[in-house]
């Protein structure tokens, strides 16, 4: 009968129109588990990589008076993120530089400088042998010029990196140099030296955070006791 037929058509009609927002809202849902996703990955993501980020910092610096000479003891905590390590493995040498000068304060014109001294590091994994190996200079360190350089072998990248956290005795200046009645003013530096790159690593490390790596410290040293 046609109202049977009317009635049966009701229903699909009514079938078709629940699918139809069951489908709509499961897409709707689906996207959201899919946004919901991709935002816990990219924080997942986040969150690994946030503590690997290159950082450098000071934990302990003291200069000190001894055998007539101005010592630096200098402490770093040093961490290279995963881009800088990646570089090392492959076997790109990566340079370090630290500066220290003294300045005698000057309040009638520019502090006159004391001394200025720097150190060179040149750091590189050596695949065939398996070691690390750390030159050490006063001298400019490159590819092509590493005599006169201290060189060290390591067995892995904590004992290498230990060699250039810990600075002491690093000697700055003849205290016959310095007025022992007069302030001066430590100014010490550290950076890696993004010059020394081959050049794709220069270009990447415009836009990589892990080799923007750089500290700068002042230091009061006042006159010697008694004066």
């Amino acid at each position: 009968p046609a109202s049977c037929l009317l009635a049966c058509l009701s229903e699909t009609m009514h079938w078709v129109s629940t699918m139809a927002f069951i489908t709509h809202c499961w897409k709707n849902v689906r996207r959201r588990l899919d946004r919901a996703a991709w935002l816990m990955r990219a924080l997942v993501l986040l969150a690994a990589t946030a503590g690997w980020a290159s950082t450098v910092d000071l934990t302990d610096m003291r200069a000190e008076r001894s055998d007539g000479a101005l010592l630096l003891h200098t402490t770093l905590k040093l961490e290279l993120g995963p881009a800088v390590e990646e570089a090392l493995v492959k076997g790109v040498p990566v340079y370090f530089v630290a500066e220290a000068e003294v300045l005698r304060d000057r309040w009638y014109w520019y502090d006159r400088k004391v001394a200025s001294v720097t150190r060179y590091y040149r750091l590189v994994y050596q695949p065939l042998t398996r070691h690390w190996r750390l030159n050490m200079s006063s001298e400019p360190l490159s590819a092509a010029g590493l005599g006169g350089s201290i060189a060290q072998n390591f067995d892995n990248l904590p004992e290498a990196l230990s060699m250039i956290r810990r600075q002491s005795g690093w000697k700055l200046a003849e205290l016959s140099d310095m007025d022992p009645e007069a302030r001066h003013n430590l100014n010490y530096r550290f950076r890696l030296d993004v010059a020394q790159l081959p050049r794709p690593f220069q270009i990447a490390a415009g836009s990589q955070t892990d080799w923007n790596l750089s500290l700068s410290r002042n230091l009061r040293i006042n006159p010697e006791p008694g004066r």
